[in-house]
């Protein structure tokens, strides 16, 4: 299974760059259950990372300990996005430091047009990503902008997501379960605009179930087996390691 080859030159430019997002021995818990269990990894600004594993792994906890959310309880370890210290932040601290997460539910707000979804997002004066670069980006959107966000199709609302997360001029976009109950067609076409916001400098962690799908469009892969990290290393490496894939993938 092939990888694009300029994929693999991002990948290596990357490995020679200092970390830009640090996950150093992450503790974190629902309740008394010990969800993420010591886990390290770097992300190199600009990069793509796979966060795989099975159920259960602690993928979307991690995810949420990045994004400071209350849940999990994040117990030790520390995140340092940029030289800032993510885990001595607030969510709404690190969502200002340039950290979105785009949660597997999506989260369009009722009663609200696309356009109007955006608006709540975007700062002002908007930096980098005004709302009309963001139609740029998301064709679709533009020609739906008056339309309810809630009523788009699934892709068309997983567009809107990133969308809204873009207008905030973020620096490192979470992803969790985007692809979740798209046709593959659209998924494709999902895959193709990540490519377009890496290629503009965003940091970008994807978890997902189609594993596959995120090791094409991933530079690296960090994959978690109950809680702890047992592969760290690039995407490629990972689709060509049929034993790894179906030891911890089931693929």
């Amino acid at each position: 299974m092939n990888v694009k080859p300029d994929i693999d030159k991002n990948a290596n430019r990357a490995a020679t760059a200092p970390a830009f997002l640090s996950v150093w021995d992450l503790e974190a818990y629902y309740g008394e259950s010990y969800i993420v269990q010591g886990i390290s990894f770097n992300v190199h600004e600009g990069e793509i990372l796979a966060l795989l594993g099975r159920n259960g792994a602690g993928k979307t906890s991690t995810l949420r300990s990045i994004a400071r959310l209350d849940s999990p309880q994040v117990q030790h370890g520390e995140i340092w996005l940029d030289h800032e210290p993510l885990h001595k932040m607030a969510s709404h601290e690190a969502a200002a430091s340039g950290i979105a997460l785009v949660p597997e539910d999506r989260r369009i707000i009722p009663g609200l047009t696309v356009e109007e979804n955006l608006q709540l997002a975007q700062i002002a004066p908007p930096i980098g990503w005004s709302i009309d670069r963001v139609y740029d980006l998301f064709p679709r959107l533009g020609e739906r902008r008056k339309q309810e966000g809630v009523t788009l199709s699934g892709g068309e609302q997983q567009m809107l997501s990133i969308a809204r997360a873009l207008c905030r001029d973020i620096k490192v976009l979470l992803l969790d379960e985007p692809y979740e109950g798209l046709a593959p067609v659209i998924v494709q076409e999902i895959a193709k605009t990540l490519n377009v916001i890496r290629d503009q400098g965003i940091t970008t962690i994807i978890v997902e179930q189609n594993a596959v799908a995120a090791l094409k469009l991933a530079d690296r892969a960090v994959i978690l087996d109950t809680g702890s990290v047992v592969f760290d290393g690039s995407a490629k490496e990972v689709l060509d390691d049929e034993k790894l894939r179906a030891e911890y993938l089931a693929i």
